[in-house]
């Protein structure tokens, strides 16, 4: 169960993704607090993120807890930096559909880990710590979008390429960044 402090139950997330993770690094749910711990500047890594601030931050957690069952946000921990520092995040969605006997898919979203923490192999954690969610929310399949330089990671985390994104920018900012 959840509480009004992480997004989701750590019950779900993987006993085999803690165990390998390197010495002084966890997984767990993105907890209410982490806007101090550095979660955003882990996707400003990723992407352009704009000026948010702590009450902002707080208020979209609130948002996706209130949507139980829909977000997953997971994050990677390296307990050796000053109290725990997040170097890595990543988040499932989770849709209900009419198709496949009314199937629940996952999408895996702006996986990010902190520049100076690449080559560990947490990128790889993270999404077999998406993977396990998903499985046990009972998603019959995941799907991610990436670029062309990236699909040799997604492919060694198992997924296949299948069709191509198409996008249709409803704000001229986000379509000049390319976001």
């Amino acid at each position: 169960m959840a509480s009004e402090t992480q997004l989701f139950s750590a019950d779900l997330i993987s006993p085999k993704v803690l165990e390998a993770l390197p010495k002084g690094y966890t997984a767990r749910p993105l907890q209410r607090t982490d806007f101090k711990e550095g979660h955003l500047d882990v996707i400003r890594d990723l992407a352009y993120v704009g000026d948010i601030t702590e009450e902002q931050w707080t208020e979209r957690f609130d948002l996706m807890h209130r949507c139980t069952g829909t977000y997953y946000v997971v994050v990677i921990v390296d307990q050796n930096r000053e109290g725990g520092k997040i170097v890595g995040t990543g988040t499932l969605m989770v849709e209900k559909k009419f198709l496949f006997k009314l199937a629940t898919q996952g999408h895996i979203e702006d996986i990010a880990i902190k520049s100076d923490q690449q080559g560990k192999k947490l990128g790889l954690r993270l999404i077999e710590a998406l993977d396990y969610v998903a499985e046990k929310v009972g998603c019959y399949k995941t799907i991610l979008d990436t670029s062309e330089e990236k699909e040799g990671f997604y492919e060694k985390c198992g997924y296949e390429k299948a069709g191509s994104e198409m996008h249709h920018f409803f704000d001229a900012e986000a379509q000049e960044r390319g976001i």
